[in-house]
């Protein structure tokens, strides 16, 4: 496992390349990679802006046969009031296209998010390599 700090918006590049450099060890496809490093920068912006910074941390992904990369988000910032409403399509919280949130779980296979208030947010983003 490899962790990114992301208190700027240098960090959100450095986490994109480490997504990419990941996946093309793991041999993805060129689609596929672009699809990482895409989700990848969504969810470290939204650490960066809506989370006051944080971390990703990057590790392959098993599970029976097939293999992937897992990217998991964690900020201790202010927390997602409505879930639900932020993974809707067009919201925003920062006069942004509201892309980030739905956008990263259109782009993985597998997607978990969870927050408290007060407490900080958790988003876990899994792509497979033989799916």
């Amino acid at each position: 496992m490899r962790e990114i700090e992301i208190r700027g918006e240098d960090d959100i590049i450095r986490a994109r390349r480490a997504a990419r450099d990941f996946a093309t060890v793991l041999a993805f496809s060129l689609i596929d990679k672009t699809r990482i490093a895409t989700a990848v920068s969504e969810l470290a912006r939204n650490t960066l802006v809506h989370g006051g910074g944080g971390r990703m941390q990057i590790a392959t992904a098993s599970q029976h046969s097939s293999n992937g990369i897992r990217c998991v988000f964690i900020d201790e910032g202010p927390g997602i009031l409505d879930i639900d409403r932020a993974m809707g399509e067009g919201f925003s919280s920062a006069s942004s296209l509201g892309q980030g949130l739905p956008g990263a779980q259109r782009l993985s296979d597998d997607f978990h998010i969870e927050s408290t208030v007060g407490v900080g947010t958790r988003v876990e983003i899994v792509k497979w390599l033989d799916r």
